[in-house]
């Protein structure tokens, strides 16, 4: 069973976007995530694999769907200066896109990442506990 949860936020027409604004929001939450649509409804592909990761991770994070408001959109391209959506900021610093989490989380750099913003992964507790279960069996 996974422990996740995603609080998302849809952005009205009149959200400014000013810098000031923006790092506001990826600040608001240890984990932040811009995407395609919400978590429980991803709009495409990509922003679906950030959200099964943060999933597996039993992470919870805020989520901004960049499809309700063109300005957000645009905004956060130019304050990550990254060009493609989704974009996913723990503690409030520009980890990447879905590429680059996909990455970190294959080689493990996401379950540091993650430990640095005070979140334990899912993943660590399943796997003490599966060798939990291992060392039971030898005895």
């Amino acid at each position: 069973m996974f422990r996740f949860g995603a609080k998302h936020f849809f952005i009205g027409r009149n959200f400014s976007t000013k810098f000031n604004d923006i790092n506001n929001l990826v600040k608001k939450n240890k984990v932040v995530v811009f995407m395609k649509g919400i978590p429980e409804e991803p709009r495409c592909g990509f922003s679906n694999a950030v959200v099964q990761i943060l999933q597996l991770h039993g992470v919870t994070y805020d989520a901004y769907d960049v499809l309700k408001d063109e300005e957000l959109r645009q905004g956060i391209k130019d304050f990550s200066n990254w060009p493609t959506i989704p974009q996913v900021f723990i503690n409030g610093d520009f980890v990447g896109g879905c590429d680059i989490l996909l990455e970190m989380h294959k080689n493990g750099e996401l379950i540091e990442e993650l430990k640095k913003a005070g979140i334990t992964s899912t993943l660590l507790e399943k796997e003490a506990s599966s060798q939990s279960d291992v060392n039971k069996s030898k005895e």
